[in-house]
């Protein structure tokens, strides 16, 4: 393999905590100033990503803007991101001050992800933080609404009209929403279950996270049909005509054995394979599997997946309730020892 294959390798944490003793982090403070600490260590370690999933009602990561400026103002390189923040509980245009704040923090590296969202913990939990859908429409319609008015807002155009006699002197014509971040509208990443959402998001010149898990649309294993829907995305893509490349990443359970910890952790996880399940009522599934080897059996077994070779940007889902040294440990063993083996490097 040639360098042209080279990634951009983040990692994506989930942010659980539980008071368990067999977890290192027990509580929300212990998650996000880990978070923190983990993406300093990443970025030491020459990791190209930040990356946070967000789930409300959850001992999860819940509020993303806070932790990503924290982690923006304590990094200078690595890029900082969601993977993915659930549109149906977003005001956009609050969303758009906090988005261009926190990007404005880093100087210009936040990547933020988007998307619908999964089930949640709670029913209809939008609802609680104040939105529903319109007569005729679903969760995903709103999502979507969502999703459009922040785009529009995020291009920095004028649309609120000033008052006559403000507190504050204001620039001529129409106000927009600030602080604008200038180029944080085309970091925009939408988080897609299905081809056909990969299609819209092209359409919208949004990038593409796609997961570890998607509609099963034609019985094939997950990262061939994975990496079909990265195909139709960049279809729709040149069909739309944007004015500037898109990105394309994808999430993986990877796990390289290098000592005798990592086997205890995960030894036993095998080959692994795809598995298929209902994650609501009407959507079933296919679930990409983990993949735990050493490294040089990793190599062999990651050369075959179609959908990363499809990427250009890997994220690394990491255990954080091992604390911050082992997932460094964790990152480390793929950046040093699978990697380059692979031309990502």
């Amino acid at each position: 393999m040639t360098a042209t294959n080279r990634k951009s390798i983040g990692f994506l944490s989930f942010g659980h905590w539980t008071p368990s003793p067999q977890s290192q982090t027990r509580s929300a403070s212990d998650t996000l100033l880990q978070s923190i600490d983990l993406a300093v260590a990443a970025e030491e370690l020459g990791a190209d990503g930040a990356y946070f999933r967000v789930h409300h009602f959850a001992r999860q990561l819940g509020s993303p803007f806070p932790l990503l400026a924290a982690v923006g103002a304590r990094t200078s390189t690595i890029e900082i991101g969601t993977g993915v923040i659930d549109m149906r509980y977003e005001n956009p245009l609050y969303m758009a001050e906090d988005a261009g704040a926190a990007d404005l923090i880093s100087r210009g590296r936040l990547q933020l992800g988007i998307s619908r969202g999964s089930p949640e913990q709670v029913i209809e939990g939008w609802r609680y933080f104040g939105y529903q859908p319109g007569e005729g429409q679903d969760d995903a319609d709103l999502a979507r609404e969502h999703t459009k008015v922040l785009l529009e807002v995020l291009k920095g155009e004028g649309f609120a009209e000033p008052n006559p006699r403000p507190m504050f002197p204001n620039p001529p014509g129409l106000l927009r929403i600030e602080p604008h971040s200038e180029g944080l509208r085309e970091r925009i990443w939408w988080g897609a279950a299905s081809n056909a959402t990969a299609r819209w998001a092209a359409e919208l010149g949004m990038n593409l996270q796609s997961s570890t898990l998607k509609v099963d649309e034609s019985g094939e294993p997950f990262h061939v049909q994975q990496a079909k829907q990265i195909r139709e995305f960049r279809d729709a893509w040149k069909e739309a005509g944007h004015g500037f490349e898109p990105r394309v990443s994808v999430s993986r359970s990877i796990f390289a054995i290098t000592n005798d910890l990592d086997r205890a952790y995960f030894g036993g996880t095998g080959e692994g394979k795809d598995q298929i399940g209902n994650i609501d009522a009407s959507m079933r599934a296919i679930f990409g599997r983990s993949y735990a080897a050493e490294p040089e059996r990793l190599v062999q077994q990651l050369a075959d997946d179609e959908a990363i070779a499809e990427a250009d940007t890997l994220l690394l889902t990491v255990p954080n309730q091992l604390g911050v040294e082992y997932n460094a440990h964790v990152i480390e063993s793929i950046l040093t020892e699978v990697a380059p083996a692979l031309g990502w490097r």
